[in-house]
């Protein structure tokens, strides 16, 4: 783990943005660096499994709230929304996590070659695991951080470290549940359908009969289903859909509120405006003077480690 926590400090220390989180270009690899408890951070995951090597960290996943540590891993099966909070961190033992986006295409080969497993009721659905991190997932995590230095190889190496990572996962502890919802019948399979269809159109007013049609349910069954699974209604998805993304434009991209308001889709900056305030606890403009005053020091931290370590 030791060669792990190296590698990602020093990379999130040159990569990371505002929030501590540092995008890869080995696809589906991404990494976080956190030198200090802060608030909620809110986000939408897509299905992956993140490996904490150190500090702590709080979730709440759809209905499910969970405290993670050093040594644990955690799999989020879904695309959900997700509020995360750093509770354990400092300057000198920063909070550090990798995570590597799962492909249902894999998991669904996998999961054929292992068999399958019965069909879950909607009470048994769940969509956030935790699990002591084997040695073995460590690693397909460090060969997987590995190819950042050796891109020319990625394309090469990757699709085996992958596949054998999917492997791991299905044939550990919570490897029945993975492959009763990577079944193409499965409740959060189908529903699935409908939460790409609100992430690729989140700008838009999108029907919620177009959405029920994709999962292959009825209106009440849909409703019913997504509530279950995600704790929002399809319209409460999409409106989060729509604030994390305007904060994004604002924080990366520059974006003054009204901008970023009218660029996601909001017809009414007022209401941008309170419905931004009440998920974010400040108003835009605040939220991101804050968010921009905290990353200074940040980047001034990350470059002393870097000089450090060059020394």
């Amino acid at each position: 783990m030791e060669s792990l926590k190296k590698a990602v400090r020093a990379y999130a220390g040159r990569h990371s943005n505002r929030d501590g989180l540092a995008l890869t270009p080995v696809p589906g690899l991404r990494m976080m660096c956190v030198e200090s408890p802060r608030g909620d951070l809110h986000s939408v995951y897509r299905p992956l499994v993140c490996l904490v090597l150190q500090g702590a960290k709080h979730m709440t996943v759809g209905r499910e709230e969970r405290l993670f540590s050093a040594g644990q891993s955690v799999i989020v099966s879904a695309d959900m929304p997700v509020v995360g909070r750093i509770v354990q961190a400092s300057r000198s033992e920063p909070y550090l996590a990798v995570a590597v986006e799962l492909e249902m295409t894999i998991l669904r080969e996998v999961s054929t070659q292992l068999g399958s497993v019965r069909a879950q009721r909607l009470s048994e659905t769940r969509t956030l695991f935790a699990e002591d991190t084997d040695a073995v997932i460590l690693d397909c995590a460090l060969r997987l951080t590995r190819l950042l230095d050796r891109p020319e190889a990625a394309p090469l190496l990757r699709p085996g470290i992958m596949l054998e990572l999917h492997y791991w996962l299905l044939s550990g502890q919570h490897g029945a549940a993975l492959r009763a919802l990577a079944a193409p019948d499965s409740h959060a399979s189908r529903l699935a359908a409908a939460i790409a269809i609100l992430r690729d159109e989140y700008r838009s007013r999108v029907p919620v009969e177009r959405l029920a049609a994709a999962a292959a349910m009825s209106l009440t069954a849909f409703h019913k289903h997504f509530k279950h699974m995600t704790s929002l209604t399809p319209g409460q998805y999409q409106k989060r859909l729509r604030l994390i993304e305007a904060r994004r434009l604002m924080l990366n991209e520059g974006l003054s509120a009204t901008s970023a308001a009218f660029e996601v889709g909001y017809e009414s900056v007022s209401q941008f405006t309170r419905e931004y305030g009440r998920m974010f606890q400040a108003p835009p403009k605040r939220d991101a003077l804050r968010a921009r005053v905290g990353s200074n020091g940040v980047k001034e931290r990350a470059q002393e480690y870097k000089r450090a370590n060059a020394a």
